[in-house]
């Protein structure tokens, strides 16, 4: 009988001491998320509640697995096998706990400033720190891992005395991989792009979505995902749409007859940027920049808060502006012109009359008749 209670006492306590204390836990936490609306820390801390759990069990049996005199073929590996969930889970937990506080950090930041450029380069950084932690803390794990082997640890000695020729190795193997990283860290801290900006990337137009260590994802006004290496931003030149203020100046342009109401097209343009809610109304205009032999070029400017503002108010403008010469002055069109030369002022005087007479003459005397001449 003593040799089933005992691993049953010591399993079965060992779990439900975790169940009650983890319990308890999360019961403290939802009263203090509850009691503190002002910072969502605690609500973030009820995320690691799983982990937690699975170190206090781990850590648990591990200490007690050998009073329970339970496989003792096998207590080396069940040992071992512990050691490593125990490991694992205190990773797992570490990142959730310094994932909390770091989005609690963020979010107080957020709600304490109003510029959104500002607000969007700290979460860029903060994106980063995150992934940097998440790494650094899994490579510590899996080296605590492999360090409860033996053999791991036996091998240790020729591993540090061959370091430096396999970091060389390594370094060279890896230097478009060590470059993004570097370039990743760049472009967090150097607030050279970040998450949310508007930029426009060999010729394509597009949000920043998502930024890594290695790579950067711009999600295109067409939903499409590009994905580029973050060094491609710190070695080429791109457009940074929202660097500093996100307002914008659109140009929309028109090649239109020579003859078209340019005061009229002036006045048409107030109204319809009066009328388009996209409009900030800090600025607009409207002038001839260029002309051909048959057209002439018509540019306009208007103003807009952001880039997706600035399109809707090129869009509306062009249209409109087009609608309203096709049915009010049709001629202001672009037109392939058929009708006859005007001839210049200086020609209807005497010297033209003088060559139709000269002319005149010419062609009655060579229609003469032969018995008319005689």
């Amino acid at each position: 009988m003593e040799n089933l209670l005992r691993p049953l006492i010591v399993v079965g306590g060992s779990v439900a001491l975790t169940l009650l204390i983890g319990w308890a836990t999360d019961l403290l936490l939802r009263k203090a998320d509850a009691r503190h609306h002002e910072t969502p820390l605690w609500g973030l801390l009820r995320r690691g509640r799983i982990p937690y759990q699975l170190v206090l069990c781990a850590a648990m049996l591990r200490g007690s697995f050998d009073e329970a005199q339970l496989l003792e073929q096998h207590r080396v590996g069940i040992g071992r096998t512990l050691t490593l969930v125990l490991i694992g889970a205190a990773a797992w937990l570490v990142i959730r706990i310094a994932a909390a506080i770091v989005e609690t950090t963020y979010t107080r930041y957020a709600r304490a400033h109003r510029d959104p450029a500002r607000v969007r380069r700290v979460r860029t950084q903060v994106t980063l720190i995150m992934r940097v932690v998440a790494a650094v803390v899994g490579v510590v794990a899996v080296a605590a891992m492999l360090l409860t082997f033996p053999a791991f640890r036996a091998a240790g000695a020729s591993l540090l005395a061959s370091a430096g020729i396999l970091g060389i190795v390594a370094g060279v193997a890896a230097q478009s991989t060590l470059s993004n990283m570097f370039a990743g860290l760049q472009i967090a801290f150097g607030d050279m792009v970040r998450i949310g900006d508007t930029v426009v990337v060999d010729g394509e137009w597009g949000t920043v979505e998502e930024i890594t260590l290695t790579f950067l994802t711009v999600r295109t006004w067409d939903e499409r995902r590009i994905t580029m290496p973050v060094s491609y931003f710190t070695s080429k030149p791109f457009e940074n749409w929202s660097r500093g203020t996100p307002q914008m100046t659109g140009i929309v342009f028109w090649h239109v007859d020579h003859a078209a109401p340019v005061d009229a097209m002036r006045e048409k343009l107030r109204d319809i940027l009066r009328e388009c809610p996209a409009w900030d109304g800090r600025a607009y205009g409207l002038d001839v920049t260029d002309t051909t032999p048959n057209t002439m070029e018509v540019r306009a400017l208007m103003t807009a808060k952001d880039a997706d503002d600035i399109w809707t108010v090129r869009v509306t403008v062009r249209e409109g502006m087009i609608r309203w010469l096709a049915a009010e002055h049709p001629y202001a069109l672009p037109r392939v012109n058929t009708a006859d030369a005007a001839l210049p002022p200086n020609r209807t005087n005497g010297r033209l009359r003088d060559d139709v007479s000269r002319d005149g003459a010419a062609a009655s005397r060579g229609h003469e008749s032969p018995r008319g001449g005689a």
